[in-house]
């Protein structure tokens, strides 16, 4: 046993070992340096450094009674859990704890796919279950409904929604919490509890009507230390006929503000789906000339920039725009859309893109008909889980900061003026912030930008730079209103300390919550930094 429980001897550790093993049987619980390695976060940038976190033991209960049991356990012992659905969360701190020696609930045994209503477009799932899991039992019994997923599939839907994760298809379901519908919750005293209409008994709409009756605590288990979901509702889209995809560019920098402004109107009504903003002028970023203009201190002017991409020939911006619906509709959208921008901005550009019925074929998933490059990754947009996204990890990972900023130009300039600045302090590390650094339209409504830098596990050196660069990434953005949505385990106190209105009273309100159901922080504790009185202290 390389590293212990919070205040547990060895003899200690031994009993609530067995303890487990006769609640889940001995081939369910694993300790020792070994059996723990697949739990270390294989993206830490503090990787072999004293900074890791380390789980003491992990153990995978197979059902919901045999989760209250191991937190009653635990609870007896006061050791801390840290739940995971798949444990694959990467870049955001993989299967690995905030707390040195937590024992990790590893929930992949309860992998059943619990209901699936066509007609109601729901499924109701348990944790171990994958995006890859839910789609194929879509395939199999031929229902025309389409997941939402991240990159990449082979994550938990809960797992995914309790981070706040995100997808690629139509706005309100690529929200995943908020498209979560109910959910079953093991409480810190083992108790199990049901959120909305699933504390009724009898009730038939536990995954339609989220919020049942009276306050809903659902929130609090997302990025949160209160409880383990062991059963949770999602809402499904029903499979539309068809897809259209097009491109929109224009030829000014300034342009970008009119743009952006078309594009929240179009996704507010709902007449399109994710889109993917971009810049012709990227391929200018391998001439060290124009790389030097867009990484400028305090930024490139307008006309400096509008110069540059007249030079080459270029416009300045495009976005992609994606279209579901009968096909009368999404070429109706698509023909609205472009008069719509086309008809305020001088010299903008419209490309039709595909348009094809759903389910799509092979060749059409993989992208090989698209009339231009694309940056849409069509598995996704289509609700089809992949690994395709793996290509994009560098090294041996990377992590993630990805600051929510308003969905306007102005926001998007100055961020990538002030965190393009900040950075220059790690002149080692790719010029994630420039002049052409794009948002990411994730969320509903607002945007989001991304920083990533590598980690190698033979590199301390290197990985001291990033671990340095993704504080003072978190520090700055603050300064400037911009939160991170989502964190690893090491930076989540970090996160945590930005959120500080009122003497920091979301936090210290969060904490009451702890101390009254978890004081001596079973589950989870520091998870989304709230800490219990008994590590506080």
């Amino acid at each position: 046993m390389s590293v212990l429980p919070p205040d547990l001897d060895e003899a200690g550790f031994a009993t609530f070992l067995e303890q487990l093993r006769g609640a889940v049987g001995a081939d369910w619980v694993w300790s020792g340096e070994a059996d723990m390695f697949p739990y270390r976060d294989s993206f830490s940038p503090v990787w072999n450094t004293g900074e890791e976190r380390h789980a003491s033991a992990a153990v995978a209960p197979a059902d919901v009674e045999q989760v209250s049991e191991i937190v009653r356990i635990a609870r007896r012992h006061r050791v801390p859990l840290f739940p995971i659905s798949t444990g694959k969360n990467f870049g955001y701190g993989g299967p690995s704890p905030n707390v040195n020696g937590s024992v990790v609930l590893d929930l992949k045994r309860m992998n059943r796919v619990i209901e699936i209503n066509e007609a109601r477009a729901y499924a109701l799932v348990e944790p171990g279950v994958s995006y890859f899991d839910l789609y194929r039992e879509i395939q199999e019994r031929g229902l025309k409904l389409m997941v939402d997923c991240p990159d990449p599939g082979w994550g938990s839907p809960i797992g995914n929604s309790l981070e706040r994760g995100v997808g690629y298809t139509m706005p309100h379901f690529r929200d995943h919490f908020g498209a979560h519908c109910g959910m079953e919750v093991v409480l810190p005293d083992g108790e199990v509890m049901r959120t909305g209409m699933g504390a009724l008994p009898g009730s038939d709409t536990w995954q339609e009507y989220p919020y049942g009756f009276g306050p809903d605590p659902a929130g609090l288990f997302a990025q949160g230390p209160f409880g383990v979901v062991t059963k949770m509702g999602f809402r499904l889209l029903p499979l539309p006929e068809y897809y259209r995809s097009g491109m929109i560019s224009v030829p000014r920098r300034a342009d970008f503000a009119k743009l952006v402004d078309h594009v929240n109107y179009l996704s507010d009504s709902g007449l399109i789906g994710e889109v993917e903003f971009g810049s012709p002028l990227s391929a200018l970023m391998g001439d060290p000339q124009f790389l030097a203009l867009a990484t400028k201190t305090g930024g490139p002017s307008n006309a400096e920039m509008d110069a540059a991409a007249e030079a080459a020939g270029l416009h300045s911006w495009h976005v992609e725009l994606q279209i579901f619906g009968p096909e009368a509709t999404t070429l109706a959208n698509w023909n609205y859309a472009s008069d719509r921008i086309l008809s305020d901005i001088p010299g903008a550009i419209a490309i039709a893109g595909d348009h094809f019925p759903l389910p799509a074929t092979d060749d059409q998933l993989d992208n090989q008909t698209q009339p231009y490059r694309s940056s849409i990754k069509r598995r996704r947009s289509l609700g089809v889980p992949s690994l395709g996204a793996w290509k994009i990890v560098r090294d041996d990972g990377h992590v993630g900061f990805f600051p929510v900023l308003p969905r306007t130009a102005e926001a998007v300039f100055e961020m990538q003026r002030v965190l393009g600045d900040a950075m220059k302090e790690f002149p080692t590390l790719p010029p994630f912030f420039n002049a052409l650094t794009m948002p990411l339209f994730w969320h509903t409504h607002t945007f989001q930008m991304v920083f990533a830098p590598s980690i190698k596990h033979d590199d301390p050196a290197h990985n001291a730079i990033t671990h340095a660069a993704m504080k003072k990434c978190v520090a700055v953005a603050a300064q400037h209103g911009w939160g991170d949505y989502r964190a690893a385990p090491i930076y989540q106190d970090d996160v945590s300390d930005t959120y500080g209105f009122n003497n920091h009273i979301l936090r210290r309100f969060h904490e009451q919550l702890k101390d009254a159901i978890d004081p001596d922080g079973i589950i989870a504790p520091g998870r989304g930094g709230v800490w219990p009185r008994r590590f506080r202290s």
